[in-house]
């Protein structure tokens, strides 16, 4: 019984595909050039080199401490860290679009409160060592009582482009603004 079923299986293989040879096409018998106008034109893709995301271990977590608390473990606000991180590219002729995303964690300080607190976060792209683009983007989170995680999202980092996309050194630099600056007093004269 099965030595019958396989033969009729071969047959019935056989005659679709004899079938598919036999069939005729829409632009059979049209000369090259029409041929070649009755079929899609193909879209060229081009692969280009999108930047790696990179944090450094001393800017990618953030202290906020109580006034003049400064380095004093009960006087710590909360404490935000960047973990992982990740980018997509997109490009013209012109500009390259980096879209970063970084996934954080927040967590309540002895000192602290439940509530919103912004973010220092830097995004720096870089070109071996000189700093193509720098953006400084408060980053609004809402602390509950403890801690929470959060994805940090910029999604128009753009910089120059070239044939081929960004260099092989060209870099993304994610972490938080850790420069603090000092505010001169108000005088007047």
């Amino acid at each position: 019984m099965s030595g019958k079923f396989s033969r009729g299986l071969l047959a019935v293989s056989l005659v679709a595909a004899l079938a598919g040879c036999n069939s005729s096409s829409p632009t059979e018998g049209l000369a090259p050039t029409a041929q070649a106008s009755a079929q899609p034109a193909a879209t060229p893709v081009v692969q280009a080199y999108c930047p790696q995301v990179v944090m450094l271990e001393q800017t990618a977590i953030y202290q906020a401490y109580a006034r003049g608390g400064e380095k004093t473990p009960e006087k710590l606000l909360y404490q935000a860290s960047l973990v992982d991180a990740t980018r997509q590219c997109t490009a013209n002729e012109t500009t390259m679009t980096i879209n970063v995303v970084a996934q954080g964690r927040l967590v309540q300080g002895p000192a602290g409160s439940p509530g919103p607190v912004t973010l220092p976060v830097l995004v720096e792209v870089l070109d071996g060592d000189t700093v193509v683009s720098s953006q400084k983007v408060a980053f609004p989170v809402d602390i509950p009582a403890g801690a929470t995680q959060f994805i940090f999202n910029k999604p128009d980092v753009q910089i120059p482009n070239s044939q081929g996309g960004a260099s092989r050194f060209t870099r993304v630099r994610l972490g938080f603004d850790t420069g603090t600056t000092t505010k001169r007093p108000n005088r007047r004269g």
